[in-house]
């Protein structure tokens, strides 16, 4: 399983945005530059950021981004779904999800389990903690 480079992307840009502080606002060029995303192609990921809940934006010469929620409210969960919806090790994990072998299969219990684990780590690592954790 590998994330879509728009959600990574998207993190390195709430990272960016967390390590900056609660006080900055910077355009979308600025994070652009530094975190080395495509301007256009940031411009789609905070927008669906931004109607995620995690980002706040303004327009005009006092405009720029900034978090809508304290970096220890933001999860690299919340991040990675906003762009690329729930995440799926494989088709039989989901919500009311069959598996087409029905119980005798022998993979699907790994499958969930891993599943767990990995959405589990992700809700529980925010952006507040990884931050604290590098300085």
């Amino acid at each position: 399983m590998q994330i879509t480079r728009q959600a990574d992307y998207a993190v390195r840009a709430i990272a960016y945005l967390t390590e900056l502080g609660p006080n900055s606002r910077p355009a979308t060029s600025k994070i652009a530059q530094e975190k080395q995303i495509p301007p256009s192609f940031l411009a789609k990921i905070v927008s669906q950021l931004s109607v995620a809940g995690l980002l706040n934006t303004s327009r005009g010469a006092r405009g720029g981004v900034s978090l809508a929620k304290s970096p220890t409210e933001i999860s690299l969960l919340d991040v990675v779904e906003a762009i690329d919806g729930p995440i799926l090790l494989n088709e039989c994990v989901g919500d009311g999800a069959d598996c087409m072998f029905g119980e005798s299969c022998a993979v699907k219990a790994v499958w969930c389990d891993a599943q767990r684990e990995l959405v589990d780590r992700l809700r529980n690592t925010t952006f507040g903690s990884m931050i604290n954790a590098s300085n």
